[in-house]
């Protein structure tokens, strides 16, 4: 079955996450996306190996449907390759600071010159102006950068979360904003550059805390996993685990109040509002603390679904990858790799359509695999592509 997308070509130059998931969420719903990387393959496709070849993790998440070609992007013959790409996609993809899609030659202005109806997205760490604009980052920084680790973790001791959601986040935004211009571009007839970074994302993902000290000045310090603005809301341990309990709005609160037996709450004007009990959150969360240290996990998670309390268990990995839940949702596929035993579960695309579904189809591309097809497809000549393999281009 076609996707929504089919039809649109892809050229992805990215690497890591925050361009390359872009393409990739794009291909998931049809796009032909193809992979640029260097001869040898991208650093990319090696972080938290899983196959014995060296293959990781994040390199099976970022490059299902898609395929590869090889440039050497440092021999002045490629600039021909990336603008025959130029001319013939729909779409570029590049988390690249202004001064390196310049020297590639994909600069905004100079692929709308080579082709007017292309639309550039690109990623930074910091954005396209500003003191800061040439400086890389990762996904780290901009939690940093947001004050969202320094919230995370404990008076003195700033986390980072261990889900990169900076990076995946501009990812998600990054394709929206592709989609966006791929409809506009059916009315104006005109490519546009679509913009995003890491600090940017960041900054929108943590904005309400920010929106919150801009307007009052509270300055809020951190309290680790329990929510300051409304609650009892927290991480709590149980007799063999823990689980998280969130509770926002009178009327979970009551619920919460019934169902571990401290009614006298619910006419407590102390916490008569989000904000009261956000600030006397101590008192609820050690009252919630000690009733559920007297229940298993399973016994407190069945009590507060039966009382309509949202609340889950803190799995770990393995519990994460074996929850019923988990299966439910139907969102892994199974992926084959060469030295791998079993097929590789790689999370596909968190959206279902009412039409024939989208995803991933097809593993992610062995190093250069489809080379000497898409050189074809650009219309070089099979003498042509032996001379660019011979001189170490491709």
């Amino acid at each position: 079955m076609k996707g929504i997308l089919a039809g649109i070509k892809v050229v992805d130059f990215g690497r890591y996450v925050a361009g390359p998931y872009a393409a990739t969420l794009l291909g998931y719903l049809g796009a032909d996306v193809i992979r640029v990387e260097r001869p040898g393959g991208g650093e990319d496709r090696f972080i938290a190996p899983v196959a014995p070849d060296g293959h990781g993790a994040v390199f099976f998440q970022t490059a299902g449907n898609k395929r590869s070609l090889t440039l050497n992007l440092r021999a002045p013959e490629s600039r021909g390759i990336i603008d025959r790409l130029i001319e013939q996609a729909d779409v570029l993809v590049a988390n690249l600071p202004p001064a390196a899609l310049e020297k590639l030659g994909l600069a905004a202005d100079r692929v709308a010159g080579l082709n007017p109806r292309a639309i550039l997205s690109t990623q930074t760490a910091f954005g396209s102006s500003g003191p800061w604009s040439e400086r890389g980052g990762f996904d780290g920084v901009g939690q940093a950068m947001s004050g969202a680790a320094f919230m995370t973790g404990e008076p003195g001791a700033p986390a980072k979360a261990a889900a990169p959601y900076v990076d995946y986040s501009t990812a998600v935004l990054s394709a929206f904003g592709i989609v966006a211009a791929l409809y506009e571009r059916q009315r104006s007839g005109h490519g546009r550059h679509v913009e995003a970074s890491l600090l940017g994302t960041a900054l929108s993902v943590f904005g309400s805390h920010l929106v919150e000290e801009g307007v009052r000045g509270i300055g809020r310090v951190p309290t680790g996993n329990r929510v300051q603005t409304s609650g009892p809301s927290d991480v709590f341990r149980t007799r063999d685990g823990h689980v998280l309990m969130h509770v926002v709005g009178g009327g979970l609160f009551r619920r919460v109040a019934q169902l571990i037996g401290r009614e006298e709450w619910i006419g407590d004007e102390r916490f008569a509002t989000d904000a009261l009990r956000g600030d006397h959150r101590d008192e609820l969360c050690t009252a919630v603390a000690s009733w559920c240290l007297e229940q298993t996990t399973d016994g407190a998670l069945e009590s507060l679904a039966t009382a309509g309390i949202p609340a889950g268990p803190v799995l770990d990995l393995a519990g994460a990858l074996n929850h019923p839940q988990t299966a439910a949702v139907e969102l892994f596929s199974a992926v084959a790799w060469p030295g791998v035993t079993a097929p590789v579960a790689v999370p596909g695309l968190p959206l279902a359509f009412d039409l024939p579904q989208p995803g991933l189809h097809q593993p992610p591309p062995a190093i250069g695999e489809h080379t000497d097809e898409i050189l074809g497809e650009l219309g070089f000549a099979r003498g042509e592509v032996d001379a660019y393999r011979s001189r170490g281009v491709v």
